[in-house]
């Protein structure tokens, strides 16, 4: 790392701001100093680098096509500086920063969280509820769940659920239901995100080919269950979502027929790191209350 001595960390420093923010102002702002102090680290950091990372227009500061590798090493490399920080940063060990889809929160985890409050009352839970894919060790976030192929760079990734779907509706359009052939009848209340198609749980039935006409198109999974529950046609459902609705008698999964997505519900923590035992203690508890959650399916 010799290299490093080639160039003022503050240097390297406004270049990063000012390439990932657009403009002088704007990395001033972050940094809080001047304008003319940013420019005068950007103009002396291309110096000691021998390279010009900035064309300076009209339309404000443009990073050149050269510069575009050394722009993204150096945001890379302050995104880890900054997760250091963060780390050493870290005096309560008795908060647990958790990170999932908001549907799963919503879905399965939250109604589950009294009994985790009851089991390990020294440590408090902080719920951060986002479709974004964090990688534990570039921020506070201690464990992920997600769900996906377990194929995502720079994490660990640990099986958790493979993913099952199956359809789900109301009681009373279930008791119409003779056979599999009949769901085509029904109106298709579509997942507009959903990593899958009907075709999966189609081919499964012995129905590969065949479609529903669709009612509803919805962005969010969680919409699709209450129009479901509202007896507004069928979803294509999996078991963290439509468990706790099927368990009170909601909702309804004719044929118990289920087929797999390829699909599964992962913990993400940080690579290569020991876990504190507060995201054993999690980890161990969420297989407990998935384990009840499966049984509703057996």
């Amino acid at each position: 790392m010799k290299n490093l001595n080639m160039v003022h960390l503050n240097g390297l420093r406004a270049l990063e701001a000012v390439g990932r923010l657009g403009s002088l102002q704007a990395a001033a702002d972050e940094l809080g100093v001047s304008v003319g102090a940013v420019s005068q680290q950007v103009i002396k950091a291309e110096a000691q680098l021998g390279q010009v990372i900035f064309e300076r227009t009209a339309r404000g500061m443009i990073v050149t096509e050269a510069a575009r590798p050394v722009l993204l090493a150096l945001d890379e490399g302050f995104a880890r500086l900054s997760a250091a920080v963060s780390i050493a940063s870290r005096k309560d060990d008795t908060i647990l920063t958790i990170s999932v889809a908001p549907v799963f929160a919503a879905r399965w985890l939250v109604c589950r969280l009294d009994r985790f409050a009851e089991r390990h009352p020294d440590i408090k839970l902080r719920l951060d509820a986002t479709t974004n894919l964090v990688s534990p060790a570039l921020c506070d976030v201690d464990i992920g769940i997600r769900v996906g192929t377990g194929k995502w760079p720079d994490v660990k990734a640990e099986l958790l659920l493979e993913q099952e779907v199956f359809p789900v509706c109301s009681p009373e359009m279930a008791a119409k239901l003779k056979e599999p052939a009949d769901i085509l009848a029904l109106p298709a209340i579509i997942d507009g995100h959903a990593m899958f198609t009907w075709e999966v749980w189609m081919r499964e039935a012995g129905l590969s080919g065949a479609t529903l006409s669709t009612r509803h198109v919805f962005n969010d999974a969680s919409l699709c269950l209450d129009a479901a529950i509202a007896g507004q046609g069928v979803m294509l459902a999996w078991q963290t979502l439509s468990g706790f609705a099927l368990a009170e008698g909601r909702l309804a999964a004719p044929f118990g027929i289920r087929a797999r997505t390829g699909f599964g519900h992962y913990f993400v923590t940080s690579e290569g790191i020991r876990e504190p035992k507060k995201v054993k203690d999690f980890k161990a508890w969420i297989r407990e209350e998935m384990a009840g959650t499966l049984a509703l399916f057996q």
